[in-house]
């Protein structure tokens, strides 16, 4: 069986990076229409792309945000610098759990809450495309490797 990577989605961040150039665009030719003479308002061309900043951090956190699943393991790696690596048996898996907010089931996006035997139980995959299909996936490969859930 292939390997099976699941990925935070983009749906959200392209909202947030539409609606910070928009708001970018509007600020900007406020400036260029109504505020260009007035001293006060001379910071405003600089400060506008500070907008821009957070959909490209979530960008980023996003690229280097990634759960594989590869034969009996489920891998869950974060971090773009100083990398956190999370590895599960899914032999040890005994239950997967989907929670999608109103916002989150019009998208079709949801998040998957992996509960596992022993002290570190529970891991959430954030903001997963399709979290229904992805949960009876897991569950399937986990049964695959003799896992009563």
């Amino acid at each position: 069986m292939s390997d099976l990577t699941i990925r935070p989605t983009a749906k959200f961040i392209m909202i947030r990076a539409i609606f910070s150039v928009l708001v970018f665009l509007a600020v900007e030719i406020a400036w260029y229409t109504q505020w260009r003479g007035n001293d006060k308002f001379q910071f405003v061309p600089i400060i506008a792309p500070l907008v821009l900043i957070s959909p490209a951090l979530r960008a980023l956190r996003r690229q280097f945000t990634k759960t594989t699943i590869s034969g009996d393991r489920l891998r869950y790696e974060t971090g773009a610098f100083a990398k956190s690596t999370r590895t599960l048996q899914l032999s040890k898996l005994q239950d997967v759990r989907v929670d999608q907010s109103v916002t989150q089931r019009m998208f079709g996006v949801g998040n998957l809450s992996i509960e596992t035997s022993g002290e570190t139980s529970r891991l959430t995959l954030d903001d997963v495309d399709n979290p229904q299909a992805m949960a009876d996936e897991i569950l399937n490969r986990s049964q695959q490797h003799g896992t009563p859930a």
